[in-house]
This record gives C-alpha cells, structure tokens and sequence, in this order.
C-alpha cells in the first residue's frame, strides 16, 4: 500500500468512527434516561439517531469495502 492509498484508508475510517462516536454519546443519553435524569422523550429521540448512525457506519464500511476492492484488472490498488 503507497501513501496516497494508505491516506484514503485514514480518512475512511474516520469517515466510519464518526457515526460510532454519535452512537457512544446517544447510547450515554438513553442510559441518564434510564436512571431517570432526562426525559423519556430524548431517550426516544436518541434511539432514532443511534439507529440513524448505525446505517451510517454500515453506509461508510460498505464505501470502505469499495474503495479498496480490486479493480477490474485484477490489481489490489483503490478504486476512485
């Protein structure tokens, strides 16, 4: 792997970290609604974004599996 394909694999994979990190805050904001410091209603709310996140992530590692898949000659480098 070259630099410039080991570039596109960086900004990939934070492509792909920053729907989880939105599923890791949401997911924190259900659990102070379980324990009862915020509305029932954000909990809700919350459960809708990480769902929306979690296709998100599926969306990026899919892009991921593409922008690395061989090309039609056969060789191993990126796609563009």
């Amino acid at each position: 792997m070259d630099e410039g394909e080991f570039a596109r694999l960086q900004k990939a994979v934070h492509d792909a970290r920053r729907p989880l990190n939105r599923i890791t805050m949401q997911s924190e904001l259900i659990k102070l609604a379980l324990e009862g410091a915020v509305p029932k209603d954000k909990a809700l709310t919350a459960l809708d974004k990480i769902i929306a996140g979690s296709k998100d992530c599926s969306d990026s590692l899919s892009e991921l599996v593409a922008q690395f898949s061989p090309d039609a000659n056969g060789e191993g480098s990126p796609t563009e």
